[in-house]
């Protein structure tokens, strides 16, 4: 990869790298949005399409007995009746909190529930850096405040399973896959160069198409809402489901 002129820094979004040119692109301050838009931004920077969703208020659940887990969690996992759970799930484009194992209301007596945009693959588990896709199953959380992206939370991607699925199948090697679980051990974000992918985060800047590169979107509002709910540092579990 070439070396970046004074005009010009490496961008890191959605497991994809991008060399992003100052002049083309704009600057982005932390806590402001871009005067141009995300998803605009984004596909000029990645040369997609923007892929709307149906912009309908998605459906919230009351309990996490409701969610229909499949293969991603057991249904006894004590995770969820965690005070702060985040559920993502996909299909509905629809993220949600739970607080011990109910919907949490706000303020205005109305769930936290949220519709989200996603990545131009939408359907299936990432596995690997640039397919465009949203990872699936539980991974830990964190504060970002120095993304690029509207109140982003990193999302601790890979998870100890993708590496140990990502070395079984040849995608990364083992001193790889001991990094990353050596990373999640102590609650940090894992290594996020690898070929898996990585830079996966919840963000704002709009939740209403699929126009990221495997990130999870939101509405600004919504996402402000979002993080008010959570605990200190933003860490805390996410499930994500198909």
């Amino acid at each position: 990869m070439r070396r970046p002129s004074i005009r010009e820094v490496f961008v890191t979004t959605c497991g994809l790298s991008l060399v992003v040119s100052f002049g083309a692109m704009g600057w982005v301050v932390m806590g402001q949005d871009n005067p141009i838009s995300g998803p605009k931004r984004l596909q000029q920077a990645g040369g997609g399409e923007v892929q709307g969703v149906e912009s309908k208020q998605p459906e919230c659940l009351q309990q996490v007995s409701d969610l229909k887990l499949g293969s991603v969690a057991q249904a006894d996992d004590p995770r969820l009746q965690g005070v702060g759970l985040i559920v993502v799930r996909k299909a509905e484009r629809s993220i949600q909190r739970f607080r011990a194992g109910t919907a949490l209301m706000l303020e205005e007596d109305t769930p936290a529930c949220w519709h989200i945009g996603l990545g131009p693959a939408p359907e299936g588990h990432k596995y690997r850096q640039g397919d465009g896709r949203t990872p699936e199953g539980w991974y830990r959380t964190s504060d970002k405040p120095w993304s690029q992206w509207y109140g982003a939370i990193a999302i601790h991607y890979p998870n100890a399973r993708d590496a140990e699925a990502g070395r079984v199948q040849g995608r990364i090697d083992k001193p790889t896959e001991r990094r990353i679980q050596a990373a999640l051990a102590k609650d940090k974000k894992p290594p996020q160069a690898s070929a898996l992918g990585g830079e996966i985060l919840i963000h704002g800047q709009g939740g209403f198409s699929d126009w990221t590169l495997g990130c999870v979107a939101m509405e600004n509002q919504d996402l402000d809402k979002l993080r008010a709910s959570l605990p200190k540092g933003l860490r805390t579990d996410v499930l994500v489901l198909p």
